[in-house]
């Protein structure tokens, strides 16, 4: 057993994965003071607002001074979103699907329904 142990690592403790190819979120500062006059940063995800106020070290209440304003995305209009009736136009006509309603009936009026069996 002692000629298969890790020697000279702490297993568990550290991650032997470098951080190659790794793609991190973009951040900003927002900057807060303090009514001591403390000033301190938080960074925060590019895409959410700061919040108005945060704890100094100090257990004050800090005011945020200065936020940058959200940037006008003048992309392209958005699409309505589709619903599940869409998709399945998309994939069958309604006479498609009278004709699959039609069977369905049939087969549940038959009393030809099995437990665990799919049927179109």
């Amino acid at each position: 057993m002692a000629e298969r142990a890790l020697r000279g690592t702490s297993i568990g403790s550290k991650s032997l994965e470098t951080e190659d190819g790794v793609v991190f979120a973009e951040r900003r500062e927002s900057l807060y003071i303090c009514p001591n006059g403390h000033r301190f940063h938080m960074t925060f995800a590019a895409e959410v607002a700061a919040p108005a106020e945060w704890e100094c070290k100090c257990g004050e209440t800090g005011e945020l001074q200065y936020e940058e304003p959200a940037e006008e995305e003048d992309s392209k209009p958005l699409r309505p979103q589709r619903t599940h009736w869409d998709m399945l136009m998309e994939r069958r006509s309604e006479e498609e699907l009278q004709q699959l309603l039609k069977e369905q009936l049939e087969v549940l009026h038959s009393g030809a329904l099995m437990d665990g069996v799919h049927y179109r």
